[in-house]
């Protein structure tokens, strides 16, 4: 995988497409931080492509709230659970 800063987007747009093509992935960076990723989709279905990443982005950032919240000390799935089970039988 093949980093390109945003600089290098004005000035060697024609190497990055072409590594992308090869690659299929390159990273852009910003401030020496990577703040993109671009894939190369040429053969791919543009819709599918979106829906998985979407759906990873979703997953990551559900993982990120339920460590935050674990953290600070929020009740497990389990506990949830056998709180769920517990009204639902009246005590």
């Amino acid at each position: 995988m093949k980093f390109y800063t945003v600089r290098d987007l004005r000035t060697t747009t024609k190497t990055l497409w072409d590594n992308l093509s090869t690659d299929g992935e390159v990273v852009i960076t910003n401030n020496g931080k990577p703040t993109a990723l671009l894939f190369d989709i040429a053969d791919g279905d543009f819709e599918e492509i979106l829906k998985a990443v979407r759906q990873a982005k979703a997953m990551m950032a559900f993982n990120s709230m339920k460590s935050k919240a674990a953290k600070k000390g929020y009740m497990s799935e389990e506990e949830i659970e056998a709180e769920i089970k517990k009204a639902r039988k009246g005590e």
